[in-house]
């Protein structure tokens, strides 16, 4: 025996529980193997039974056919026997068509004359002189639809040997001598003729279905035997392994306490603490080593200790926001759970704190609330922008009308040329307004980043050389190919290239710069010498319809975070009266589609809101 085996069991043979369970594997499998070799066996057999009744029935009917041939029989006698044959047990039908499909004989008299199966079908079959099977559909008196089990051949009841049909070609000759030609030509449309039968295959079905069933039922009890053996050796493992997996969930769960994200903290039945997590000590600022073996009436405050007593006398508290106050004087606010620990025997044990820093979910919700005022916007403003663009190209009309009636260089026509352009103004910022509040569908590429903005700057290029303002483009050659909607994220550039070349006004200069931030993200940085923007306007720049300009209409910089957050990505945003703006922007160099799901789904969900 090895060590591991005498450190741990005393009793169990020395067999790793692997070997026991690939034992069990491989004899299920044999057992399912030779299960399901046995159950198509037994449909063969069956097939074989179906096939053999068929071709034993389609010969005597051929023999019933020469029979009657040599009796001179007529078309209704063979139709009689047909229908006689088919009053058999198990048989659906029996029919004879012509190589087009075309119902000669059937077992049932309404048939005749109707198409059995259409030319295409008649060539799928592929008919010969030997039997072939197939399960085709068969729609009974009552417009049920079954399975058929159908043979078909080519009918053949001249051939039973030559000397049979020359000593019948030689009686027919001799009968009507004049007509030998025509017969002959009969005969041989006789034998390009098709028959076919068709067995009930509900015993056949009956009987596979019966052996699934037992097959099943055997699979199932083989298989809790299976199951109560690895139980068995589980159990007998887990009992053999109790000490050691007690000592390795006590460290377990230390860890997990110790990397929570959540700050946590437990008392004993003294109400002593005992246990401090890493999160806790950098939420409070304080030590481990400082709380531990304290009473919580002096190390915590007064709040916490009365939800303790809440939570005494009556449910758990669960989710009290308290603002804690820091060494430095500054508040955080927590979100705080207090409940008693009690054993089996509801023996009191202690207590256990667990809270978390509610700043980032404010955040969080404040922007939450700024998406919902941004979608109850949007949908009213795309409403009225509806509504007003039917007048608006109206007035249009007549102020060109009107331009166009009144003299050159007169008042009335320069009123109506300001009236046109205040119209495609207004229309501009309708336009606008559609284009934030319409769902966008990004165009994802593989985009040079470099080049891109080589190609925005080159469209503002000029107005910027007219008001002497430098642009200067630090790239990264290093760059790596992103993700990104060329066409979008141009648009988000152009916007702020342009409210920076209002800000500096003349003589300043334009910078950006593009690189890599850590191995998945981009970061884009544009930055001008202007004026700055005022401290109590930073917080609005993003709002729809918030502008410090006569001529703005608030659109552009929430058109450019919409654009940012499309591309699952932040903007940020730095002024300083005497160094102008800087808005830095990081995006995800590789699209995520599961992000653009959740995105849809939230806009969904805030149409539906509003």
């Amino acid at each position: 025996m090895s060590k591991e085996f005498k450190r741990k069991s005393g009793f169990l043979p020395a067999f790793p529980a692997w070997f026991f369970i690939g034992s069990m594997v491989i004899l299920i499998g044999i057992i399912i193997t030779m299960t399901i070799k046995d159950l198509n066996r037994g449909r063969e057999i069956e097939i074989q039974t179906l096939l053999e009744k068929s071709t034993v029935l389609i010969r005597s009917f051929e023999s019933g056919t020469r029979t009657g041939m040599s009796l001179r029989w007529r078309h209704e006698q063979r139709q009689t026997l047909l229908e006689e044959m088919a009053y058999q047990p198990g048989i659906l039908y029996l029919a004879v068509t012509d190589t087009s499909g075309k119902v000669l004989a059937h077992s049932d008299p309404e048939r005749v004359g109707t198409q059995l199966y259409t030319q295409k079908e008649m060539d799928t079959l592929k008919v010969n002189s030997t039997e072939q099977w197939r399960i085709a559909p068969f729609v009974d008196e009552q417009n049920k639809t079954q399975n058929a089990f159908e043979v078909y051949r080519f009918f053949k009841p001249l051939k039973r040997g030559n000397g049979h049909r020359t000593h019948m070609m030689n009686m027919r000759r001799d009968r009507n001598p004049e007509g030998y030609s025509g017969n002959n030509t009969s005969v041989q449309d006789e034998e390009q003729n098709v028959i076919f039968t068709a067995f009930d295959t509900s015993a056949l079905d009956a009987v596979r279905e019966k052996d699934i069933r037992n097959t099943i039922i055997f699979l199932s009890i083989l298989l809790l035997l299976a199951l109560a053996s690895l139980l068995a050796l589980f159990w007998a493992r887990r009992y053999q392994r109790s000490s050691q997996q007690l000592q390795d969930s006590k460290a377990f769960s230390t860890e997990i306490i110790n990397n929570l994200p959540i700050g946590l903290i437990t008392t004993n039945e003294q109400r002593q603490i005992r246990v401090v997590n890493q999160a806790a000590e950098n939420m409070l600022g304080s030590r481990a080593s400082q709380l531990f073996g304290q009473p919580i009436q002096q190390a915590l405050p007064a709040e916490w200790n009365q939800l303790v007593e809440s939570s005494h006398r009556q449910h758990p508290v669960v989710e009290r926001e308290i603002d804690y106050p820091l060494a430095n004087g500054q508040t955080i606010p927590l979100s705080i759970s207090v409940a008693k620990i009690v054993n089996d025997d509801g023996h009191f044990l202690g207590n256990v704190f667990i809270f978390k820093d509610m700043r980032e979910v404010r955040q969080l919700q404040e922007e939450v609330r700024r998406k919902e005022k941004l979608a109850a916007i949007g949908n009213l403003a795309a409403g009225v922008a509806h509504e007003i663009r039917n007048p608006l190209s109206s007035i249009k009309g007549f102020a060109k009308y009107f331009e166009g009636r009144s003299a050159q260089g007169s008042e009335e026509q320069e009123l109506a040329k300001v009236m046109a352009k205040e119209v495609d103004r207004l229309n501009r910022v309708i336009t606008e307004l559609l284009g934030l509040v319409r769902p966008t569908d990004l165009r994802i590429q593989q985009v040079d980043v470099n080049a891109l903005i080589e190609h925005s700057l080159h469209l503002i290029r000029q107005d910027a050389e007219s008001k002497n303002i430098v642009i200067d483009f630090h790239a990264d050659n290093d760059l790596p190919l992103a993700e990104i909607d060329p066409d979008r994220f141009t648009q988000a550039l152009l916007n702020l290239y342009l409210n920076a070349i209002q800000a500096i006004g003349s003589n300043g200069t334009l910078t950006v710069s593009a690189k890599s931030a850590g191995d998945n993200d981009l970061h884009i940085s544009v930055k001008d010498s202007g004026k700055g923007i005022k401290p109590d306007d930073l917080a609005n720049i993003f709002n729809p319809y918030f502008t410090t300009k006569a001529s703005g209409t608030g659109l552009g910089l929430t058109v450019v975070q919409k654009v940012i957050e499309e591309h699952q990505g932040k903007i940020t945003v730095h002024s300083h009266p005497q160094s102008g703006t800087d808005f830095n922007m990081t995006i995800p160099l590789r699209y995520s589609t599961q992000h653009l799901f959740d995105r849809q789904t939230q806009e969904a969900s805030d149409h539906d809101k509003a």
